[in-house]
Parts: structure tokens; sequence; C-alpha cells
């Protein structure tokens, strides 16, 4: 294999040395590991049809084809053996090393898993449900990138056996394998898997499609194959003659690519224009810039069919310059040009970022220190991982199209946002980096968070909050009823990373409270039933009288002291006959003149002295009603006040109509309102909020506060003079942006 002066070693076998820390490679651990798999696997079958031993070798055979190390390669046999070892890990780990035995289990856990899945897909007929599961797994356990590695190379020997047994091959697993482990190849740039899986799945997807254009194809055959030799002779002998070191050679165009450009631009096959190419590799960027020259002085070039990958990389890093040219018998030809460095990259991908001397850390070309070392293996893992989110973006935005190209156009994610973990039945749950046992559980179900009380993480109990890594699998242990802890919202103690978690705990709690305040209520109100001897009245009705929407309503305001319980006597007191007009006693004002006490004057009869309700309190410019009581005047209420309907009811004659006269005097009159306020409970609430009183120049005359008993709420009912409510809506607006309130309002 060829490669630049800058470049390394080829191999994407580098994978499990440096992602394993770099455990010394065996002499021949291809050779060992198949001796050791081989009476495991001999006579064994995969679920799929395949001998075991026979997919191990062709595994093995893939991963060579794309560079793969002997330890990678070894790897491939293990993975498979341990299916049939009673405690593979501890075995393969006491054999090989700590890094195959790592790669044995969660490559195991990943392929029951996906089988799991597949299951779950066949039973609900959920394909898209399926594609999203695999592309998750996939991603959870990028952190060692041998597994993902060891599934490409799997995949695409399954399809190649499907291919020669001539087997039907299950369509969710050729779906599975244009729509997710084919782009996720074309994203870590292994075209040589990416194009085989694609056509082989296009084979098993579409069969008379791909059948069409394989006779297409064919039809032109000979003639093509002529023309490229020809074409490329000639391009040989032209960068020779000008002193242009370069292998030039023909470039095989694969089936599935053809056809979706024929879909893509409906295109005839005749028009295709790449049908016929070549590639040509140098030894620098500079030459690959004298070849196009060299390339566009023998042949026009084709407008428009000009791409300089070089200048401007694909998004996995891909470099080659494209062009398209007119051949001497005036048919296209695609040329690309790259340097050895660009062709690694572009034939394995990420991978070769890598590619190490199996001797260890010293003998990684180019790379003498350690510290340089680690440095290099720590870009090459970062490198990888955006690749995968990249890949992860272009279904979040695309969606599962079997797209396998271009760029997301979503926004930049951090590898260290979300993490995915399992349910022992292997259904795959997101979580926020950080997640815990308890962001698990709330992310099953929300009556299941409440209840958690412990966690099961790979088998062995841990504490609740233990943040989580992607690929564990978590059993929730839960008791029969219960509700959360108050210590689950304390950020020191780490219990929760989710938002929505919180959310949860917080409703929980407000519930809570909110039973308890209705509990009170009832209390109060049934205990008042029973005094006035009415414990058979219906509570709904009670509610309604009083202008309620149903009974507990009325409890919870009751259990909140915003509702008198002598609201309800006065109801329930029996009527009273209409008195005489001569048995109302009147009395003059306090103050001289039409006005009476309040600012109110009461039509017809200027001299009755006035009160206002203290149920109510009134004030300019409320629509008001008068009532004319025993010995008190005329007791002044808002026309929308509960107690005056009432007092209407049972005595319709004592009601009259009232005005609020204009003031009397330089200094206006004040009147007393009540304003209700909630919010979250907090040292200085009260002193944030009097200052908004003290800003807006109200007076305040009483304060009642009340705090839930977890100290998560706090009630407020603050009594203020103004002299009409168009002052209110300032005073209340400041109060909305004081920290913690969730709600201000008049009473």
């Amino acid at each position: 294999m060829k490669t630049g002066a800058a470049a390394v070693p080829a191999g994407a076998a580098a994978i499990v040395h440096l992602a394993s820390g770099g455990e010394p490679a065996e002499a021949d651990p291809v050779q060992r590991a198949r001796a050791f798999a081989e009476p495991l696997l001999t006579g064994q079958t995969l679920d799929t049809g395949e001998d075991a031993l026979g997919h191990a070798d062709g595994t093995a055979a893939v991963l060579r084809q794309i560079g793969g190390g002997p330890a990678l390669c070894a790897a491939s046999y293990l993975v498979y053996a341990g299916d049939y070892l009673q405690r593979p890990e501890e075995v393969v780990s006491k054999a090989f090393g700590e890094s195959y035995a790592s790669l044995v289990t969660l490559t195991r856990k990943l392929v029951q898993i996906q089988r799991a899945a597949r299951g779950a897909q066949a039973a609900d007929g959920t394909q898209g449900l399926q594609t999203e599961r695999v592309r998750k797994m996939l991603l959870a356990f990028s952190r060692d990138l041998r597994v993902v590695l060891l599934r490409l190379a799997s995949r695409l020997q399954t399809l190649r056996w499907y291919a020669a047994t001539r087997q039907p091959c299950p369509r969710p697993l050729a779906t599975e394998s244009l729509q997710v482990f084919a782009p996720l190849a074309n994203r870590l740039g292994i075209w040589q898997i990416k194009w085989e899986m694609e056509d082989l799945a296009f084979r098993f997807l579409q069969p008379q499609d791909y059948q069409h254009i394989a006779r297409l194809v064919d039809q032109k055959r000979a003639e093509r194959e002529q023309g490229v030799a020809a074409a490329r002779e000639q391009l040989a002998a032209l960068l020779a003659a000008a002193g242009l070191r370069a292998d030039v050679q023909g470039r095989p165009k694969h089936l599935y690519s053809i056809w979706k450009k024929m879909l893509g631009k409906q295109l005839p096959f005749e028009r295709v224009l790449d049908t016929r190419a070549l590639r040509v590799v140098v030894d620098d960027v500079a030459a690959c810039y004298m070849a196009l020259a060299r390339v566009h002085e023998a042949w026009a070039p084709v407008d428009g069919e000009f791409d300089d990958y070089i200048a401007r990389p694909k998004v996995n890093g891909y470099q080659s310059l494209h062009t398209v040219v007119r051949g001497d018998d005036g048919r296209p030809l695609e040329v690309q040009i790259r340097t050895h460095a660009m062709h690694e990259h572009a034939e394995h991908g990420v991978a070769a970022h890598w590619m190490y001397k199996e001797a260890g850390a010293k003998g990684y070309t180019g790379v003498s220190a350690a510290g340089e070392f680690e440095d290099r293996v720590a870009e090459a893992r970062k490198a990888v991982l955006r690749e995968l989110l990249a890949w992860e973006r272009d279904f979040a935005t695309r969606g599962s199209d079997g797209g396998t190209g271009g760029g997301a156009a979503a926004q930049t994610v951090d590898a260290g946002d979300r993490i995915y973990v399992f349910t022992p039945q292997a259904t795959i749950i997101d979580l926020p980096a950080g997640g815990t046992p308890v962001d698990f559980a709330y992310a099953l179900h929300t009556d299941l968070g409440h209840r958690c009380r412990g966690a099961r993480v790979d088998g062995a109990m841990l504490p609740l909050n233990t943040p989580l890594k992607s690929g564990q699998t978590v059993e929730v242990v839960a008791v029969k009823e219960g509700g959360p802890s108050l210590d689950w919202l304390n950020a020191d103690l780490h219990y929760l990373a989710s938002p929505r978690s919180k959310s949860k705990v917080r409703a929980w709690f407000n519930a809570e409270q909110q039973a308890q305040t209705i509990a009170r209520g009832r209390e109060a109100v049934e205990k008042l039933l029973q005094r006035t001897g009415r414990t058979a009245m219906e509570r709904q009705a009670l509610a309604e009288q009083l202008g309620f929407k149903n009974a507990e309503a009325l409890f919870e305001v009751v259990g909140k002291d915003e509702f008198s319980l002598r609201n309800i006597e006065n109801l329930l007191r029996p009527p009273e006959p209409p008195p005489d007009d001569d048995q109302v006693l009147l009395h003059a004002p306090r103050s001289g003149g039409t006005g009476s006490r309040g600012g109110v004057l009461v039509v017809g009869m200027d001299s009755l002295l006035t009160t206002l309700g203290k149920c109510c309190r009134p004030a300019p410019p409320d629509a008001i009603t008068g009532f004319v009581t025993r010995g008190r005047g005329v007791a002044v209420h808002r026309s929308d006040c509960s107690n005056l309907r009432q007092m209407a009811r049972t005595a319709p004659g004592r009601v009259i109509e009232v005005a609020w006269s204009r003031p009397v005097g330089d200094k206006p009159a004040v009147y007393p309102l009540d304003l209700v306020i909630e919010a979250d409970d907090r040292g200085g609430l009260l002193r944030d909020i009097s200052e908004v009183f003290a800003k807006e120049k109200v007076n305040v005359t009483g304060v009642h506060t009340q705090s839930a008993k977890d100290g998560s709420t706090a009630w407020m009912t603050f009594t203020v003079e103004v002299s009409d409510t168009a002052r209110l809506g300032p005073v209340l607006a400041q109060i909305h942006r004081v920290a913690g309130v969730r709600h201000a309002r008049r009473k």
C-alpha cells in the first residue's frame, strides 16, 4: 500500500491499540484467536443462518481489506466465541488481556440489543423506530470505536453471505444496512465498505431496478473498459512526459451510485457522466494541480463539473480534485486527482488517523515522544467522534432516507451533551450527560420515577445519584407506592440532571401541597357545616351557590385563607323578613356635602351612612351596588361580589343603586384593597415585594403570609391603599418581575 511522506502506515487495527490504552500486541494474535475460537464456533449457526466460524473468517477478511491490523482481526473471532463461553469477559481477559475482554463484552451486548430491537420491529412493524434504535446504539458504543468497525465489517460479511448463497435477505436487515450502516461508513470515509454495502442492500431491496442497471452496465462494459484503458495509458504517458510521478488507475462505478444519480437528476443511463472514470494518485498537493493542468490541456473540461475538495474538503475530511472532460471520442470521462495520503484517507476514512505499527507507541510513524503519541491518540478520537456526531445530525435533520453524503445543517453538537443507556429489554433511553438512575426512571414513566428507590447498573446496585455512562444497562428498583424525595431537588446532591425530571418532581410536590391545602379547607368547611347543623347539604351545590366551579375549588381557597368562612355562614343563615322602611336605622354622614364616607354617593338618599364591604373591597372605578343593612346603613359591594349576590337573593328589596361621588377637596380619598401573591418561598422575598410597593409609593396597611410545610411555596396577602384601581396595573406588573413570583392579582 502506498503512502505519502506524512502518512502513517495503513490499518484500522490502530483503533484496537489506541482505544484500549496501547496494550502489547501478540506475535500472531489472529492465528491464536482463531485457534481459541474454532472449537467453540465449529458447527454453530448464527441467527441469520450463517456458519459462525465462516462469519468470523469473513469479518476478519473485511477488516484486513480496510487495513485492519492483526489485533482487530483477532477480535472478530473472540467476539463470536464469547457467545459460547459461560463467563466470556473473564475467560478472554485471562487469555488475551483486558482490551480484548472489554471489546467482547461491548460488541456482544450491542449485537444482543440489535437482535432484540429487530425482533421488536418485526412485532410492531415500525421500521423507523428500529432504524432510530440502531443508530443510537452505534452512537452509544462509539466510546470504543473498535465496536463500530467490527459491526460494519460483520454486517458487510452478512450481506455477502446472503448474496453468495442466493438466500432472500430479510428486508429490515437490508434497510438497516442502507439507512444506518452505509451512511456511517460514509461518514467515517470507509468507502470500500460503503460502496459494497450500498450495492448489496440495493440488490436485496429493489431487485428489479438493480438488475436493470446491471444489464445497462454489462451491455456497455467491453466498450467502456476499452475506452478507459486507452484513456488511462494516454494520461499516464502525458503525466510522465511532464515529469510527474503518478499512479493512474481506472475507477469502478457502483450500481447504487449510478441508480441514485439517474433517479436524483432524472437522467438516462447514457447521460450519467462518471460511468467512465480515472483516478490519479501523486506525491503532493502541488503535483495534484500540475496534473489537473495537464488533464485540461489534453481534453476539454465539461462546464460546471469541476470540484476542488482539496481547498474545500468535504465534512468527513475527504480531499481530492474532481473534473469531467470530453475524451478523444467526445464522451465524458471523470478524473479524480489526489495525493497518497488523501487516497489513504479516502479508502480508510477517519481510521487512517489511527494507523500505527503494532510494536507500540514509539513505533508510531512520526511520533517519538509518549506525550506526543497520546496527543495524536486524543485528536484521532475527537476526529472520529465528530464524524459520528455529524452522522447523528444528518439523521436528525434529514430523517432516515438512505442518503450518504453531505454535511448536516443542524447546529454543532457537543460530544458530551447526551448519553444512551439501555433497559434490560433493550430499549434505548436518551439522557443528558450526567444523567442518573432517577433521570432514567422518569424517562421510562413518571410514576416509576416517583417510586424509584434504587437501581442496578450493569447488574450492580449503585447510589441513585451515580452519573450514568453510555452503553450501561439500568434496572430500576421501585416501591409499590410512594413519592419523590425533596433531596432530589437539591442541586448539590446531584440526583437529577434532566430538566424534565426536575419539573416532574416539582409538579409532584406542588400537587401534594395542593392536596394538603384542599384537605385543610375541606376540614374547615365540614366543621362549619357540623356546627350549623347542615351536614346533609351537598358540597357541590354549596360551592356553586358561592360562585365556585366545584367543591375542590372552594376547599382550596378556604385552605389558603383566601375565602372567609363567614361567607358560608351568611349563605346558610335563614333569610330574615324584609324590614319596614322605618325599621332601617339611618345615620347622617360624618362629613358634610353630598359625598358620604368613602366617597360613595347613595342615589336619592345623600344622608345615609355608607360602609365599604370588606369581602370585596370596592374602589373607584369598580361597578358598585348598595345593600341596606340593620343598624349599619348602606353596605357598598362590588357588583360582582358573591356575598352581594347571596344577600340579594334572600332580600332583594334591600338592594339600592349607588355611585361613586366626585372627590371633595385637594386630597383624594383612598380605598383599601387586598393583593394576593403566590411565589417560590425564599429568603428576602417579603423584602423584595415591599420594595416594589415603596418604589410605586403605595401605602401598605396589612400583610398576611403563609408558607408550605416543605418550604417550596409562599402565599402573601397585602392590604394596600389606592385612590383608584388604575394604580394596580403598574404595581402588579412590577411584582410579577420579582424573582420567584408565580401569580399576583387583586383579591
